[in-house]
């Protein structure tokens, strides 16, 4: 490639970032490292229709941002351009995409010195492989016996964790025994949405946890506004509540009236029609246990009646 031809494909290339960020107001920075070629072309593949997938130098897309997107809030990705990074844009869901994108992982055998992405664990097993392997087993203290020929791990075996560095004899030893432990794909690391950045484990959050911890906020302000007095919208519904149940006590104590409280005092004048109520219910609950509560409620008031039949006892002159 000359020296004008290069010229003008960066020209192109800094005018195409500037055009995906007009057209697409939602992309996803990810990272590519241990991805082939071969698995790259696949996924673009895959994301035909659906987004464009855009790599490049991390100079040539900081410089490209700066110069050439006319939005401010793409200049917030640039600290986070840092490594093996690249694009990708869509207008469509972005949970949807990265449901794509995970998709499309492939497995990837141990490579020493690489960083483990997940844990790594040898469960119990008879290798199939003959003694002379056993110095591999020795060398990472995995408890091993000979069985028949061939090597057997004995106990369950944490050989890797997240994050260490794979070593040789770990890769090594993976390897003969045909694992292939790691999966690598386009893994997301920040979220670009309508000029707003965050972590995709935002897109892991569901409807219905949103709902709970704002109902669960909710809660804790009309505690609060409760608490020190203060009315708002959250503790209004509660302080009307409380009202009405003043006014429900005063009435039953005095003889204020209202058309609320009507019921109330007719419970009190007779409590037989409460105990009728109850005994409606009853049969509704099925078995003859539902029918305790009645039965229950009718002996009370039987008791209360007898007790003021025994407070008169004797007549006026006694």
């Amino acid at each position: 490639m000359g020296r004008d031809d290069k010229k003008a494909w960066k020209e192109n290339y800094f005018m195409r970032i500037g055009t995906l960020f007009e057209q697409y107001p939602k992309c996803f920075l990810v990272g590519v490292d241990n991805v082939g070629s071969k698995q790259m072309q696949e996924i673009r593949q895959v994301m035909r229709g659906h987004g464009e997938i855009l790599m490049g130098k991390n100079t040539m897309i900081r410089k490209a941002i700066r110069e050439q997107v006319k939005q401010e809030a793409p200049g917030k990705l640039l600290p986070h351009i840092v490594g093996n990074v690249g694009f990708v844009f869509t207008n469509e869901d972005l949970g949807e995409i990265r449901k794509k994108l995970l998709e499309n992982k492939r497995g990837a055998p141990a490579k020493a010195g690489a960083l483990a992405p997940c844990d790594v664990t040898l469960p119990p097993q008879n290798t199939g492989m003959g003694p002379e392997k056993t110095s591999f087993f020795q060398a990472l203290q995995i408890p091993t016996k000979i069985t028949r020929g061939t090597i057997e791990i004995l106990n369950e075996v944490h050989l890797i964790k997240t994050g260490d560095k794979v070593g040789a004899s770990e890769a090594a030893l993976l390897n003969m025994l045909s694992i292939q432990p790691f999966s690598y794909g386009l893994a997301v690391q920040q979220v670009y949405d309508n000029g707003a950045i965050y972590s995709p484990e935002v897109l892991d959050v569901t409807t219905e946890e949103l709902l709970a911890r704002f109902q669960q906020g909710v809660n804790n302000v009309a505690a609060v506004s409760l608490e020190i007095g203060y009315p708002t919208k959250a503790s209004i519904p509660h302080s009307v509540v409380n009202a009405f149940k003043n006014l429900l006590a005063v009435a039953a104590e005095t003889d204020v009236e209202f058309k609320e409280a009507e019921k109330l005092k007719e419970y009190l004048k007779d409590p037989s029609k409460f105990a009728a109520a109850v005994s409606a219910v009853a049969p509704k609950a099925g078995g003859s246990s539902a029918a305790a509560p009645a039965a229950e409620a009718k002996k009370q008031v039987e008791k209360e009646e007898s007790e003021e039949e025994d407070d008169f006892v004797g007549g006026l002159f006694d």
